[in-house]
Order: structure tokens, then sequence, then C-alpha cells
């Protein structure tokens, strides 16, 4: 039977869907359903979205009800119903499958934000594409660019057919350029000029040409924070009814230039009447009021006032009031232009730590994380705590990023979770590095450590060197909770042998085996005192003849085998005291570090000395995000001897000397070449005087030579100045990887106990160059350059461009750097 036609249900649920739907004019009962058109969807899954099943009666409203279900079900992008007799027959056009999604030309925005927008959408690979959503995303990436001034950019999604029902979906881009803001005016301020307002704003016009760091294209965004900063300058100064009356924002006929106009009211000044405290500040109301920077009598500063705010509410959480409430309620009397300042406070419930979890850490167990946080799960929740927890697992050299949140628990108002998402980095390092010298030849040196053995939070570490100038190899370990209140323990056993001649310094070997132990307690959270002992057995031979060292070997050789080998014990007791409250264990960008170091051998080893070291580092954030940043260093030494043998005064032995020059030193200059150099004194034994008989030479006859090789000195004094920046062309989130700083190093190595005035008025050998007093401090070394450091996967990378700005004769100079496993 031939069906009459009725046009109805037509339904369209979005501008780019329809519907035609056939119907009759009377009711009739379904015997069959059949749906035609599939081809993905399975029928029983089309079946299910319908309200209609075989024995329903079906009329107009239910046809209806009918095409809205499949439409919601998204798998359909046509749907036609009609009737043959009584059998219901829908005939459905599926939408097609997305099969791959690309983007092109898109610079201001990633790939990442724009797939995940698209997922919000609905819009992914393997899913059916709803057109009518192009649309309105291709509006919402316009508005975008609109939003960072690029006013002429355009965005088109382009579908392609494919077979068996599938499209390859591309977003197409052209941004253009952004549009330069031409001029910023104020319209009303009497009080403060143009400049003056204009001083913090983020965007700016008519820069010079070499401020290529300033923001000239237009940002909605940035206007507005820009016009929040402009309310903070007035109500920082006491102008309380300061108000931006109007904003004018006009473009070029080009969309290439924009003009922007303020009209304000800047009012009058402002001062306080009076402060009160209302509410319930747990009996602390007297402290408060004595710290609160808010005074009767002074101008208004709303800056002021949101400290005030945000000091109750970390002082109240201390305590555990975690989520207290402050509001300051102005009331202002334009009559004699006063406003008393109303604190009222409401500290809520004390909140408890249910349970701390730790989230983000693949290789770090659980257990070692939570040996750094004083936080204590079944106590209130403080965020004085929480805030140091956070900055000792920042320390941890193997942590990357550390953050905390509080997780509310459903049903309760007073507990909480605590969990701490970090993010680790490698832990271990693989030290390497190569050179080539005219001395020194080809070196290669190898070695890894692992600051977070197996995830225990131990280290570890083994070393091998095989360079020109020393074979050896050490067994480092350090347990940093050997026991559960903090105290570590560590030890040592290394072996070397070394070879002066080809590490810049004077010619000497050495064979040195050594084993130590150390003990450290922790004295508060930032504050640790070390202790150790190690024993030594050295080596010396082949060694030059220079007047400095002959000092140090006359205590163990005799007269009739000057050249014999000197080997000596000794056993070296140490304590050590460090401090840190950098902000991360690797690239801080806040807080400082300080150690000192005083080590000195028993009196029954058989070299009697002592050293002392001291070395301090700040930071100091120069930005609220701390990507650029100051680093101050300071690094102090001295050494000497202490006691006598047969009536001799033991002395500093030589190969305990400072050194200096270098990437973790004074960059700019060769490794260890600055400081003292070897002297050596040619004599004569005999001359002939007038007579024609032999005479003993005179002393004053004799020739120093002065070696091109340092010997280093018992003092030290080593500092510099850091400027970190954002490094060019790498993103934010890679600042704990990457660091680049500007640098100036100063500093020298002396010797106190050289004599000036017994060698300067000999001859000196032609090829020797001149003689400086090596027990002048004064005789500095300064350098400047510019370093990049790199988290590598095999450790540390430094690489380091710099230029000696004083140098001495016979310093060598070096331009460039590059060290694998070392930073600073």
């Amino acid at each position: 039977m031939k069906l009459k036609q009725l046009v109805a249900a037509g339904i369209v649920l979005s501008s780019a869907s329809f519907a035609n739907a056939q119907t009759t004019d009377s009711e009739f009962v379904v015997e069959d359903i059949r749906v035609e058109g599939l081809q993905r969807v399975a029928l029983g899954a089309a079946l299910t979205y319908m309200p209609v099943q075989v024995g329903d009666r079906l009329n107009d409203f239910r046809v209806t009800q009918l095409i809205r279900s499949l439409y919601s079900s998204t798998h359909f992008e046509r749907i036609a119903v009609s009737r043959e007799g009584n059998i219901l027959v829908v005939r459905v056009s599926e939408r097609p499958t997305i099969s791959t999604i690309t983007f092109d030309g898109n610079d201001d925005i990633k790939d990442e934000q724009l797939q995940e927008s698209l997922d919000g959408n609905g819009i992914r690979v393997g899913e059916p594409l709803d057109k009518t959503v192009l649309v309105s995303i291709e509006n919402g990436l316009k508005d975008f660019f609109y939003s960072i001034g690029k006013y002429n950019a355009e965005v088109d999604a382009i579908v392609t057919p494919l077979p068996r029902n599938r499209v390859d979906l591309k977003f197409s881009f052209e941004e253009g350029d952004a549009a330069e803001i031409q001029q910023i005016n104020v319209v009303g301020n009497e009080l403060f000029s143009d400049a003056e307002l204009f001083e913090n704003w983020e965007l700016q016009f008519d820069t010079p040409w070499w401020d290529f760091l300033s923001e000239t294209r237009y940002q909605q965004q940035t206007l507005q924070g820009d016009m929040e900063s402009l309310r903070n300058y007035y109500m920082d100064r006491g102008y309380l009814r300061f108000n931006v009356d109007s904003t004018q924002v006009s473009m070029t006929p080009e969309k290439d230039g924009i003009y922007v106009t303020l009209n304000v009211s800047e009012g009058e000044q402002y001062t306080i009447s009076d402060v009160e405290l209302v509410g319930d500040a747990l009996g602390h109301e007297e402290y408060i009021m004595q710290v609160l920077p808010l005074t009767s009598g002074e101008l208004y500063n709303q800056a002021e006032v949101t400290y005030t705010e945000e000091f109750i509410s970390k002082y109240l959480g201390r305590f555990g009031y975690a989520y207290p409430t402050v509001t300051t309620v102005p009331e202002i009397n334009d009559e004699d232009k006063t406003v008393k300042l109303t604190l009222s406070v409401d500290p809520g419930k004390r909140i408890y730590v249910r349970r701390i979890n730790f989230n983000g850490n693949s290789v770090t167990s659980d257990e070692v994380l939570r040996q750094k946080v004083v936080q204590m799960e079944g106590t209130w929740l403080s965020n004085a705590t929480l805030e140091s927890s956070k900055n000792a697992l920042s320390r941890l050299t193997y942590m990357e990023e550390v953050e905390f949140e509080t997780i509310r628990i459903p049903g309760q108002d007073d507990v909480v979770d605590v969990n701490f998402n970090v993010k680790e980095q490698p832990s271990g390092s693989f030290t390497a590095g190569i050179g080539y010298g005219d001395r020194t030849k080809l070196s290669l040196q190898a070695g890894i450590q692992q600051d977070n053995f197996l995830g225990t939070g131990k280290r570890l570490g083994f070393n091998v060197s095989t360079v020109s100038y020393q074979r050896s190899a050490q067994i480092t370990y350090n347990d940093p909770y050997f026991t559960i209140d903090g105290i570590s323990l560590g030890g040592s056993i290394s072996y070397s042998e070394f070879d002066g001649s080809d590490f810049n310094v004077i010619r000497y070997n050495s064979k040195q085996w050594s084993v130590g132990a150390n003990i450290g307690y922790p004295i508060n959270e930032f504050n640790r005192i070390n202790f150790g002992l190690t024993y030594s057995d050295v080596e010396l031979y082949n060694r030059g003849y220079y007047e400095q060292t002959e000092n140090f070997y006359r205590q163990f050789t005799s007269d009739s085998d000057p050249d014999a080998a000197v080997e000596y014990d000794s056993i070296l007791a140490s304590v050590s005291w460090s401090r840190n409250t950098l902000n991360r264990g690797l690239f801080p960008t806040a807080g400082s570090s300080q150690q000192a170091s005083f080590s000195i051998t028993t009196p029954d080893s058989d070299v009697n000395y002592f050293k002392t070291i001291f070395d301090t580092k700040f930071y100091f954030p120069l930005t609220r995000n701390q990507r650029w940043s100051v680093l101050t260093r300071l690094r102090l030494g001295y050494g000497n001897g202490y006691g006598d043998i047969d009536g001799n005064d033991q002395i500093l032995p030589f190969t305990q000397n400072f050194t200096a020059g270098g990437a973790d030193t004074l960059r700019g200059f060769e490794n260890n070449t600055v400081g003292p150099r070897g002297i050596g004194r040619s004599s004569q034994v005999t001359t002939v005087g007038p007579d024609g008989r032999p005479y003993p030479a005179d002393p004053a006859d004799d020739t120093i030579i002065i070696s091109r090789r340092s010997l280093g000195g018992n003092a030290m004094a080593l500092g510099g100045v850091e400027l970190i920046v954002p490094t060019p062309f790498v993103e934010e989130d890679m600042d704990n990887s990457v660091r680049t700083s500007f640098f100036v190093d100063v500093g020298n190595v002396w010797d106190t106990e050289f004599q000036y005035d017994e060698y300067k008025d000999l001859q000196r050998d032609p090829r020797s160059g001149s003689l400086l007093d090596y027990s002048d401090w004064k005789l500095y070394r300064s350098s400047a350059g510019i370093s990049v450091q790199w988290i590598s996967p095999m450790g540390p990378m430094v690489f380091s461009f710099s230029r000696a700005l004083k140098e001495r004769e016979g310093d060598d100079a070096k331009f460039f750097t590059f060290n694998i496993g070392q930073t600073f």
C-alpha cells in the first residue's frame, strides 16, 4: 500500500544538521522496524536509541521523539522516517569517522593546546565528525587571535572525504601580524605623568629599537592587567576613589595599529582614621595588631591591606585553620577624606590531615619522600610545615618540581588529604671529560654517580679517571637517613696515581690510597653538622726541584739520598657545618647556602697541618616568577702546618695547596694555572778570585728560574656575580633543566709563607717570566662571560664563553670551556 506522506518532524539540532521526516496522518501499530544506511553502527545499537518498539502505536509526536533520540546519539547527520504498510522504515546517513587531524600555519597556539580544545568538543581521531561544531570552533579560535591583536587572522576547517565514510580534518591558519600599539592615552591624570603611570605596564609603545624585550603588540588580557596595575598605583597612594570611567580601543583601517584611550577620575587622597579587628582571631588579637602595617593617620594603601589579609590568613594557618576568611570592610568618610578599616576574621574549623600522598615519583619510594615531610598525618594542617616540606623536597637533587594541594574529604568539613605532586629528574650523572692542550695532549675521564640509588635516596658513586695527569678509582657511599632521626652515615675508598706536570702544576708524581668515614647530625631543618675521619698513605717521587717544595721534602729525606721517594701516612679529622635554604637542589633561584669546614691531621700523623674552607652562595630573585635572578658567590680557604720536626716548623704539604682556574673557580683561565709558580735556583759552587784561586760562590749571584707551572698556595679567595636570565628559544617549563647566566668571576690564590725579598734581587733566567710577589693577595684575576648549563640524561653539561678582564704575566687565558658532570 502506498503511503500518504506528510512533512513532519524536521528537527534542526544545529545550523549544519537537518532531518527529513515522513509520517502518516493517522496512527498505526508498528509491526516491524527496518533501519537502512547503517555502516559502522550496529543494528542493535541503533534500535536502543529509538523510543519505539514493535507493537507500539506510532503517531507524529512519537516520530518527533524518535528523530530527536537518534540525533542525540551523535552517530548520524541525516535521518528520514517513512512507513511501508505497518512497517516503520528509518533511513540514516552516518557521520563520517575522523581519520586524521592536522594543523597548519599555527604559531601562537601549540598543537597540543589545539588538540586539547578539540577533545573538549568531542573532535578526536576515531570519533564521528559533527560538522556543526566546526563553525563554533573556527569562531572560537578567531576570537583567541583577536584577543592577542591578530585581527587579520583566518581559521578554516577543511574536511577531505576518504573511502569507507572517513574524512581527514585539517585546520588551516593564517595568523597574520599582530596589531602594534601606536599610542596609549590617559585622559584625566593631573597628579602623575604618563611616564610614571606607564612605568610598570607590560604593554608599551614608541619603544627604542634596541628594547626588543618590550611588548608592543596589543593583547586584551594584558591591557586588563595593566589597567589593574594602574588602579593599584593610585590605590597604593591613598586615592581610594580612583576610577577608570571608560576605555576606548580603536583600530587603523588596515587592522595593524591600535590606539588605546583611558578616561580616569583620580579623586583625592584618603588617610586611615582607625583599624579595628573583629571576629575570632583565636586569642592572637594583640600580636596581630602589633605586627600589622596598617596605622591610623597614614595614607590608605591597598597593597598593605591585601598583605594584611594574607598575613592573618597564613598566621592562622599555622595553627591548623587552613581556610580562614579575612575581609576588610572600609567605612569611607568623604567629608574629612578618611577611611576606617574593619578587619573581620572568621577562622573556620581547625583542619586535620587524614593522609599524605605522593604522585609522580616513579623511581623514588614514598618512604624516602616522607622522610623530608615535616607535616604529620593525624595532626592539624599547617601551611608553614607544608611549605617547609615542599622546600625540603625541592632541595633533593633528583627532584625537578614539587607542588602540593589539599583535598577536602566529602562529608567531612574538618579533614583533608595532602597530595604532593613531584616531577623527578635524572638522579644519576655520567661524569665525562675530553680535552686537548699543548702540554696535556688528549685526556679522557669517566665516572658514574647515583644520588638516588634504586629509589632509596642513598648516594652511590664509582668514578674512574684515565686523564693524562691522573689514573684513579673511587667508591663513595652515603645514607642520608641512616637513622629515623636523620643521622647520615657514609664512607669512601680511593686510589690514585698523579702526574703534576700534566695537570698544569709543578712536576711531581704521587701514589695515594685512602679510606674514610663520616657521620652527620641534623641541627634543624636548614642546618647540619658532619664529622669525618680519613686515613691516607701518600708516596711522592720523580719530583722537580723548587724552592717552595724543598722545605717540605727536607723533613723526610737525608743528604745521603736526596732524590729518594717520600712516603708518609696521615689521619685527617674533619668537622663541617652546612646551612641550606635554597628553593631547589639543582638550578636554585632563591635562598642561600653556606658551608664551613675545618680539617686537621692527628698529632701522630707523619705530617701535621690544618685546612679551613668557607663557601657561601646567595640567590636574589628579580622577578615574581624567578626567571631572572642574581647569584653572588664567595669561597675562602686557608691552610698551614703546625708543630715542628727536628726543630723545623711544619708547613702545609704542597699537594694540599689550593689551585684556581677552570669551570668551578675562575672561568676564562686554564684549569689550575692561577696562583704562585715554582721557583728553581741555579747556584755556582765556587768562583775564581783575582788571585786565580777558587773561592765559595756568592749566593747573590744565583740565578732563579720561574716555572711555567703553578704551585698553588695555602690561601684562596674566589668570588663572583651572575645574572641568571631566561634561556633564549627554550620554553619556561625547561627552566629547571637549562640555565643561562652572565657572570663575572674574580679571585686569587697566594702563599702566605712566600718570602719575596729573598728572591727579588736575584738574577732571572732569560727564559723565565717576571717574578711576582706570590704572598700578595691583591694580585687578583677576573673574567666575564656567558655560561649555559644543561641537565642532560648523562648529567650536567656546562658551556662557558669568557674573556679574561684582569690577568697576570704567565697566565693561560681560555675563551671556551666545556665540562660534563659538573655544575655550580
